[in-house]
């Protein structure tokens, strides 16, 4: 399987690419938030209580524009009834960078969150968790600053190695760099693309397979 983008952006114009070089958040990030953060925060270890309410997290861009349309939706994690939707459109106050789209997309994802009525005790986002060249994709990210477990499930492999899912539901193979394992590509429904599924935060592998109806190895 090849790489692919982390997720569908516009490409980068070339102020935009001008911007990049200029901004000094970029060094900041890169240096010094993501590195905190990871020592300080994340937690690769499995602390998924009861989960009664599960979250969807989407960032959506507006065409040729750095409009950002980002959505939360929240289900009842028994009866998959739609509890709650929140949407919140903004601009972009982030250059485009590839590996740190996270930056770019939390504050409209966070501004989201903080509208809701009822506190997700599970988010499934639409990107990389620790399937990251920094092992701190977006569902990391978030999950840090929201303090909730997190599963990443990204459309698209950003890096490593995985052999196909065989055709039916569920059906999954890991993904390995250099002999680590990161998550694993998933089949949710026969006949469709599968999905690339890492954990965020505070939940392991083999939690997040059985959050996606799926049972890890020997479970």
């Amino acid at each position: 399987m090849h790489d692919t983008p982390e997720r569908d952006a516009p490409r980068p114009t070339t102020a935009q690419r001008r911007e990049k070089a200029e901004n000094p958040w970029l060094s900041l990030g890169i240096n010094i938030v993501i590195p905190a953060l990871i020592l300080m925060k994340l937690s690769g270890e499995d602390r998924l209580g009861p989960v009664r309410w599960v979250a969807g997290a989407d960032i959506a861009y507006a065409r040729e524009s750095d409009t950002l349309h980002a959505a939360v939706v929240v289900l009842d994690a028994r009866s998959l009834e739609v509890m709650e939707t929140r949407a919140v459109r903004s601009e972009a106050a982030f250059p485009y960078v590839p590996g740190f789209l996270s930056f770019r997309e939390l504050p409209p994802l966070l501004e989201a969150f903080a509208r809701l009525a009822r506190r997700p005790d599970l988010v499934l986002c639409d990107g990389q968790g620790q399937a990251h060249p920094r092992r701190f994709g977006l569902a990391c990210h978030l999950g840090v600053l929201l303090d909730v477990p997190t599963i990443g499930v990204a459309k698209s492999r950003l890096l490593g190695e995985a052999s196909p899912p065989g055709p039916r539901k569920g059906d999954w193979s890991p993904l390995y760099e250099g002999g680590e394992l990161l998550g694993c590509v998933l089949r949710t429904r026969e006949r469709v693309k599968p999905v690339w599924v890492s954990p965020g935060h505070r939940i392991d592998l083999d939690s997040a397979l059985r959050q996606r109806g799926t049972t890890p190895p020997g479970g």
